[in-house]
């Protein structure tokens, strides 16, 4: 079973941070503003998946899979996600994809894409299978995902300096030990 969502990484805002400092000292983390001048965005978006592995009926190794986007989550980049996705899981044999509500996952045209998709797919006689858990508004609790994007935002923090945009993709792959994807282009017939 996979677990889809979509994060932005931004440059600017710092996650909430618990640290341990030694006595009479403090861990500061200083606010940073863009220059007018820097041609990277304040945010990346980024799509993901998150497997757990199972292993001997234990838990043993998870895995994210990333891709960055070009500009903002629209419904044609999460056709562009998803068709990725399943081109990934052919040889897995994971069916399942779980996701939120978020207005670009349940679109109209990303619901008849879905539709399309699994028609291909049953008359082909292969291929990956989409099947929607649509978890209720409001609940990140109940996908796994939410707090590895939790978690990664505090790991790739920096205290004192403002992060370019590829060392953002940098440390976020890094941290979840994925491969640096080109991100995903916007399709042709979206713009």
């Amino acid at each position: 079973m996979g677990f889809a969502d979509k994060v932005c990484w931004n440059r600017v805002a710092l996650p909430s941070l618990s640290a341990f400092a030694l006595p009479g000292q403090r861990v500061r983390l200083v606010e940073q503003s863009v220059p007018a001048d820097d041609p990277d965005p304040k945010a990346l978006a980024c799509y993901g998946i998150y497997f757990r592995q199972r292993d001997q009926a234990e838990w043993s190794h998870d895995e994210v899979w990333l891709r960055f986007v070009e500009k903002r989550p629209i419904s044609a980049l999460s056709e562009a996600f998803v068709h990725w996705i399943c081109q990934q899981l052919l040889a897995r044999g994971t069916r399942v994809l779980v996701w939120d509500n978020a207005s670009w996952h349940i679109s109209k045209r990303v619901r008849s894409w879905i539709r399309d998709h699994n028609r291909f797919v049953k008359l082909r006689g292969r291929g990956v299978r989409i099947i929607l858990c649509l978890l209720p508004v409001k609940s990140p609790w109940l996908n796994p995902i939410e707090p590895k994007w939790v978690h990664g935002k505090r790991a790739i923090v920096e205290p004192t300096a403002l992060l370019s945009a590829d060392q953002i993709r940098q440390r976020v792959c890094a941290y979840y030990r994925c491969e640096v994807l080109p991100p995903l282009p916007i399709p042709t017939y979206a713009t």
